[in-house]
């Protein structure tokens, strides 16, 4: 799979937009979206003045930023639109559910690892298990009433000390359940779309793939 391993406020001056991918760190450090609101390159200032954008370059924006939040390539991602359009429900609300449900994002959530891309390298490193067994599978679906915790063995890791330490840290969700001091926590119920505090417009991406 594709990796992007560039600068990732390149990323979010893309979006035009933060888009946190740097964990805390984007909570201390003078963000370049703020110093630079312009897409990256050398024509990057040239899009600002564009008056008119087309219906379909909202709709890939809107797609590329959640892909981007997320941390997911293009193929997986359309994996989970299929998924999600096959479901019962509105397909954008399945699509960010099944997003939210992803194993290195309820790490993250959980507040173990300062951003998704850490939660991914922790998960891999086979520092995290799911109802007692290791899992180093980032994209695998956690589903309601499974456990998650970081292995007896890792509890001290620095990744997770620093993390549970950090008053950026993200703010608790009501569909996880938490205990820090056993850095052990539940997934008490799905989230539905009132649960994700994510500012995206779902129906773009919905638009987009059904073209």
């Amino acid at each position: 799979m594709a990796r992007y391993t560039g600068p990732v406020c390149k990323l979010c001056r893309r979006e035009g937009q933060k888009l946190f991918l740097k964990g805390m760190k984007c909570f201390t450090e003078k963000c370049p979206v703020e110093r630079r609101p312009y897409a990256p390159g050398q024509h990057g200032q040239s899009t600002n003045r564009r008056k008119k954008t087309s219906e379909y370059a909202h709709q890939l924006r809107e797609k590329q930023k959640v892909k981007r939040i997320y941390g997911v390539s293009e193929r997986p991602f359309r994996n989970l639109f299929e998924k999600a359009a096959h479901q019962t429900g509105v397909t954008g609300e399945n699509l960010l559910v099944a997003l939210e449900s992803r194993l290195d994002n309820i790490v993250y959530r959980m507040g173990f690892a300062s951003s998704r891309k850490e939660a991914r390298q922790v998960i891999r490193h086979r520092h995290v298990q799911v109802n007692g067994r290791t899992l180093d599978v980032a994209s695998a679906q956690v589903k309601p009433g499974d456990e998650v915790r970081i292995a007896p063995k890792s509890k001290d890791i620095l990744p997770v000390a620093v993390a549970l330490a950090s008053k950026s840290r993200p703010s608790s969700v009501g569909w996880l359940a938490v205990d820090e001091g056993s850095r052990t926590g539940r997934m008490v119920g799905r989230p539905t779309r009132a649960d994700i505090p994510l500012a995206v417009q779902e129906q773009l991406i919905v638009e987009l793939y059904s073209k």
